[in-house]
């Protein structure tokens, strides 16, 4: 993130703000501070001005000059979850979240491999095009995270419809795509998990509409969310939602069984 960027977040600013009141309160100079700390003054100034974002460890050291248990470190853990959030496309953040408290999802995929079932290398493929490495890890990180739902004592029913190309799709090097196949299968044979792949010789059909992910609650009504190119969309509008059921039941109906998709989830993952 530019310092630009950095100037404009408040919760940066926020850091810094209480870090500038601590130390005066304190009566240090910055040139004390920094001494105590083990940095330079210019990087406290950058700190109080909002420059720069605080790293774990600096958060951790203020935390022990100040005698502030978790103050700064609280602190410093909003401003990374926001950080990730700011990192992922428009929309889907606020999707994440809801995800984590769905109790069903009926996922369909027509070009890869659905975020939850990915493995890092896989993923890492998926997200490194015109990223520096350090976003690239970051996004994978957060990836990787979401899928603590599907080790939760109670994990969601989770249906996953593919289209047969996003298993023959050149995701990295034959290693990678084995690697993911060998997830996939693994999956399947989870018992709250059905996987279902649209063979190629379905032709046209429903699925030409484009992914999307339809999640029940306990608590609420259900939702989808409809991918895009540059920024995916929840949505919560009856009328919407029910035409992504039948869509999503069309696509079902064009899909082989859970039995055969599982037969030649092995097949693929056998002959690469």
């Amino acid at each position: 993130m530019a310092n630009g960027a950095l100037t404009r977040d408040p919760l940066i600013r926020a850091f810094g703000a209480v870090l500038r009141g601590h130390r005066e309160a304190a009566k240090l100079s910055r040139s004390a501070l920094a001494q105590a700390l083990g940095c330079t003054p210019q990087w406290i100034e950058k700190l109080e001005t909002g420059l720069r974002a605080p790293s774990e460890a600096t958060s951790e050291d203020l935390d022990t000059y100040f005698k502030t248990p978790e103050t700064f470190h609280r602190m410093w853990l909003e401003v990374r979850r926001v950080g990730k959030h700011a990192e992922l496309p428009p929309g889907f953040s606020g999707f994440v979240e809801l995800e984590a408290k769905a109790t069903m999802m009926c996922i369909f995929e027509n070009m890869v491999v659905t975020g939850l079932f990915q493995t890092p290398r896989y993923a890492h493929e998926l997200l490194a095009a015109g990223r520096k490495p350090e976003v690239v890890e970051g996004l994978v990180t957060t990836r990787m995270e979401r899928q603590g739902i599907l080790a939760r004592e109670s994990p969601p029913v989770i249906v996953l419809i593919l289209d047969e190309g996003v298993l023959h799709r050149q995701i990295g090097g034959e290693d990678i795509r084995k690697e993911q196949i060998g997830q996939l299968i693994e999956r399947a044979e989870d018992p709250n998990v059905t996987i279902q792949v649209v063979p190629s010789r379905a032709g046209a059909y429903a699925g030409v509409m484009g992914a999307f992910t339809l999640l029940s609650f306990d608590d609420r009504s259900d939702l989808v969310y409809v991918e895009g190119h540059a920024e995916g969309q929840v949505i919560d509008q009856s009328d919407k939602v029910q035409a992504h059921v039948l869509g999503f039941n069309l696509i079902r109906g064009a899909a082989m069984s859970a039995y055969d998709s599982l037969k030649l989830l092995r097949t693929v993952w056998e002959n690469l």
